[in-house]
């Protein structure tokens, strides 16, 4: 499995090291930089996650995420001793994605890169890419199962429940999308919803 990519920007060495070694330990690639024109020089396209600290000489990390912004939309995710709800609002209309407010514990931190990355790559960035070469569709007739979405039409029409397929089972959805291709080939075949 490809290890995905973090980028820490943060001029504090022992929080960088920390955080480092956290995350290479939970299978994160990770790059790190000691001011924001570093950041900026490695950040690419297989950045997943910036780390970026908002306080930081020269160029600030407010300034940084703006520069991000210009050229990615990567996730950004704020450490800052700044903790008040004007510094979050200010960080998050920079550009930012999540703000953490130093010191922090080392569950959290993981815990918000990890629904990060898993949101970029699933609705928002790499993923994106991908369902746009491919339909996520499955189709049958006039019978069309969206793969992600939980979502069924037929004949152009969202069927929003499904009463005669197992309806004890709460993973019917699930047991279309696997079976959907192994359904008999009815004459309308719509009529196994209805």
């Amino acid at each position: 499995m490809e290890k995905e990519h973090v980028l820490l920007v943060e001029d504090d060495e022992d929080i960088r090291e920390g955080v480092r070694i956290l995350l290479e330990s939970e299978n994160y690639q990770v790059e790190e930089a000691e001011n924001g024109r570093k950041g900026l020089e490695l950040l690419d396209e297989q950045t997943d996650l910036v780390i970026l600290d908002v306080m930081m000489p020269g160029l600030s990390g407010l300034r940084t995420c703006e520069e991000i912004r210009k050229i990615s939309n990567v996730p950004v995710l704020f450490l800052t001793a700044k903790a008040q709800e004007s510094d979050k609002l200010i960080g998050l209309m920079a550009g930012g994605d999540d703000y953490l407010p130093k010191p922090f514990s080392y569950a959290e931190l993981l815990g918000r890169v990890k629904a990060l990355v898993r949101r970029y790559k699933i609705y928002r960035g790499k993923c994106a890419e991908i369902s746009a070469e491919k339909e996520p569709y499955l189709e049958i007739g006039g019978v069309r199962v969206h793969e992600l979405f939980n979502e069924v039409f037929v004949n152009g029409k969202e069927i929003l429940e499904f009463p005669q397929i197992y309806p004890q089972n709460p993973n019917t959805f699930s047991f279309i999308i696997n079976n959907f291709q192994k359904m008999p080939k009815y004459k309308e075949p719509h009529s196994f919803l209805m």
